[in-house]
């Protein structure tokens, strides 16, 4: 699940979503994605074609992604994706630099998507990882027309300032719990180990998408510290889930002191990326979208978790993570469009009241195991995942036209 934009600098790390140009340029200078590969074949008559605020993204086996027009005006640009038949694809992405200001994930062909930022002038690339072309740059120029009244724009300040304390401070609670469980790594008390494990967990999950959107080159982060097993060649694999492996699979501390090693170090470099990161509202809202597709995704499967099976702990803390966030921008939906962050409201409390439902002191987790679920259980939490899911992922587009 998963805020991947924000600024530059010490900038770096979800996920929601839109720093790194204004939505993330706002803290740093757009720049064109080093390595961007491909581009539009149509030339300036992919540039002067459709809507200049609106990316109609085609995804093909035989042609990869293909975009509508290469230019696009400053401001809100809405991306709608369709992927006919790539099984490749299942995500398309907005870089700015190396990192991800927007983006849809879970795009299995015959199923549309879309998302929403608000960008400023600059060059951009759309990246669709798997695609035959998997590359095109984009460019917009001038600047964004401003309809947003003082007022709102107090809140959304308030909205963004708010949420990069929320990012620190969950950050700072992951680097100390991560750091007491290498030191339970290091030693002899698998038990105690596996505890550490399950209290360092929550902390990324509450903030995945921000970690998430560091996703290329030196800065990547994601798969270096929550990589599943298969989801990189087995001599790369590192992060909470080999460590997991090691504790719950295979009951055994020895070798896990280098994992741990690890996990400590990718955790300090992501403080020190996200320490002075800025973000952009747009960010806020398609990072809760971000984190509940996790749950969607990884969570409802049990694949997240598959050796300890504490999968339920995750789903918590991703729905929490989700519910911060979109808190931050609720007082400016409300304004804009209380209907719809009525039913955001409402949905998240009925959500909060099923999984709260599975909590159990039988597991160190606080949770019931995954394992322990009926399919009954399971559709229960897809359907109140997905009633959530709806109406938040229409406020990416509310906030950017704001």
């Amino acid at each position: 699940m998963p805020f991947r934009s924000p600024t530059s600098g010490p900038v770096a790390a979800l996920s929601l979503v839109a720093a790194a140009a204004v939505l993330a340029c706002g803290m740093t200078a757009c720049s064109s994605s080093s390595g961007s590969s491909g581009s539009s074949d149509k030339g300036s008559e992919a540039a002067s074609s459709g809507d200049a605020h609106t990316a109609n993204v085609t995804i093909t086996s035989a042609d990869g992604c293909k975009l509508d027009r290469s230019e696009f005006d400053a401001g809100p640009i809405t991306f709608k994706i369709t992927n006919k038949d790539a099984t490749a694809v299942s995500e398309v992405e907005l870089l700015s630099g190396q990192r991800i200001v927007g983006e849809k994930e879970n795009l299995p062909p015959g199923i549309p998507g879309e998302f929403a930022v608000k960008v400023s002038a600059g060059t951009y690339t759309v990246y669709c990882p798997g695609a035959k072309t998997e590359k095109q740059p984009i460019t917009v120029t001038g600047a964004a027309d401003s309809t947003t009244d003082a007022s709102t724009a107090a809140l959304l300040k308030t909205a963004t300032d708010n949420y990069a304390g929320y990012v620190t401070t969950q950050v700072g609670y992951l680097l100390d719990s991560v750091t007491k469980l290498n030191t339970a790594l290091h030693g002899t008390d698998l038990a105690a180990a596996q505890d550490a494990y399950m209290k360092a967990r929550p902390f990324y999950e509450k903030i995945e998408p921000v970690a998430e959107s560091f996703t290329i080159g030196e800065d990547s982060l994601d798969a270096d510290i929550d990589a599943r097993a298969n989801d990189v060649p087995a001599a790369d694999w590192k992060g909470f889930h080999r460590i997991e492996k090691g504790l719950f699979q295979d009951k055994s501390l020895a070798g896990l002191g280098t994992f741990g090693d690890g996990l400590v170090a990718n955790v300090t470099k992501l403080q020190s990326l996200t320490k002075d990161l800025t973000y952009q509202p747009t960010e806020l809202a398609n990072g809760a979208q971000e984190l509940l597709d996790e749950v969607a995704s990884g969570k409802i499967t049990g694949e997240e978790e598959r050796y300890s099976h504490i999968d339920l702990l995750d789903f918590a803390n991703n729905d929490e993570g989700a519910e911060q966030a979109f808190a931050q921008l609720q007082p400016v939906l409300d304004k804009i469009d209380p209907t719809l962050s009525n039913t955001i409201q409402t949905q998240f409390a009925a959500l909060d009241k099923l999984v709260d439902s599975y909590r159990s002191t039988s597991n160190a987790s606080g949770y019931v195991l995954y394992t322990d679920l009926t399919d009954s259980d399971k559709k229960s939490l897809a359907a109140a995942v997905k009633a959530v899911q709806e109406p938040l992922s229409k406020v990416a587009s509310k906030i950017a036209n704001a």
